[in-house]
Formats: C-alpha cells, structure tokens, sequence
C-alpha cells in the first residue's frame, strides 16, 4: 500500500511542495498514487501454462521411459494382441504425462499467485502499458482536461510497480517536448526504488515546475488555484 513508502507527514510535504510550485506558473500538478495498477490476474495462468507445457521434456529428460512387453519372448501372439499391446502402453504414457502437466499447472498456478511473485514475474513491458492505462484514465477521472488554459499536469505513482508515469495537458504538451519531463521522472522512479519516495517527489515536482515556469509564467493577480494540491491515494485494485 501506498503507506508504506509514504507517511502522512510525507503526504503533507507533497502538498506543499506542489502548491509552492504552483506559485511560479499557470500550470497545475496533480499527484494521484495508487497502490498498484492491475492485479496481473493472467501472470500465473500464463505461467501455470508455460509450464505445464514442460511435462514431455521433462519426463525425457528424467530418463523415465513406457515400453511395451518384449513380443518376441512370447509366442502365438496376434496381431490384434499386439495392437492392443501397443494402445495400453500409449494410453498409459498420455495418462502419465497429462497427470503430469495437470500437477505442475496446479503447483505453479499456487505459487505465482502469491503477489509479490506475481509482481515479479509479470514483464516489466506489461507493468509499462498498465501504469500508462491508469494514468491516462486518472488524468481523465480527475478533470485535468477541464483547467481554464488546459495546463493540467498529472504525476502518477504506481507504488507496486515502483513506476511513475507524467500526463500534460494539451496546451503543455504543443510547447513542451515529451523527453522534457524524463528527468523528472527519472528521480521519481529513483526515490521510489530506493524507498525515499518523499525526496522523489520533491524532486520531480521541483523540476516540473521549473520547465511550466519557463513556458506558463504565473500572472499576478491571475492564477487561480483550479485543481486540489493534496495527493490523491488510490486503493489497491
């Protein structure tokens, strides 16, 4: 959960930190931090499958081998019994195999179900596009698309995958070139994989507001406080 990296004090200096931003642009920053972003529900059928799929190879490699009886020690057989013969010993090693394939999917399904290795053994590529999914889906939620001059600037912090993911508004984002805000990010996903998720965000505020003071400047006596300053925290899904 997000209090794990993020204290109630450390909420508190978020909200300052933004709104002492805020003093230097039109541009607003909206901090929203969620416990995780997908449950990965399909990591450990994908796994559970993937392995299953060994049980031949597996069986092969542990030298285990289904013979039939030796026909030519036996006389008078037909050539029905020896289809017959043939049959049982196939059925008995499909029978052994599946029994096999059927166990491991069980075990690995148990396994990879428990959260912090399903975390770990989700692709980081998948983790990327359901941070992404869930940020642009807030940004929308929030209202960030509805600020006076559409300057809205959403940080979104997905503590589980210790990613972040930025969202600018459309007036930011005609001025402002997408690798400007790398690194700010950088140093927020850096304080959150070093569990110094304040300094991040102090950071990554910091620097944001650097670059919307560049290129939004407040106006004196016009810069109205349009979207909250607190973080908004986000149950796990």
């Amino acid at each position: 959960m997000s209090k794990d990296l993020l204290s109630p004090p450390d909420l508190a200096a978020i909200e300052t930190a933004v709104r002492e931003a805020e003093i230097r642009t039109s541009g607003e920053i909206y901090c929203v931090v969620a416990a995780e972003s997908s449950d990965y529900h399909g990591t450990p059928i994908a796994w559970a499958a993937g392995v299953a799929l060994l049980a031949p190879a597996l069986l092969l490699l542990s030298g285990i081998r289904v013979t039939a009886p030796d026909l030519l020690m036996y006389g008078g057989w037909t050539a029905s019994q020896v289809e017959r013969v043939g049959e049982a010993t196939a059925h008995a090693a499909l029978i052994g195999t599946l029994v096999l394939q059927a166990a491991l999917f069980a075990a690995t399904l148990v396994i990879v179900s428990i959260r912090r290795v399903r975390l770990g053994l989700t692709p980081p590529g998948m983790k990327t596009d359901q941070v992404r999914r869930q940020a642009q889906a807030q940004f929308l939620a929030k209202n960030l698309h509805t600020t006076r001059e559409r300057t809205g600037v959403l940080i979104y912090v997905s503590i589980a995958e210790r990613m972040a993911e930025l969202i600018a508004d459309e007036s930011i984002h005609a001025q402002v070139a997408d690798r400007t805000w790398d690194t700010a990010m950088t140093a927020l996903t850096s304080g959150l994989k070093r569990g110094e998720a304040l300094d991040g965000f102090r950071s990554a505020i910091g620097q944001c507001a650097d670059v919307l003071a560049q290129n939004f400047p407040a106006r004196s006596g016009d810069n109205p406080n349009e979207l909250s300053d607190a973080v908004v925290i986000l149950p796990r899904v």
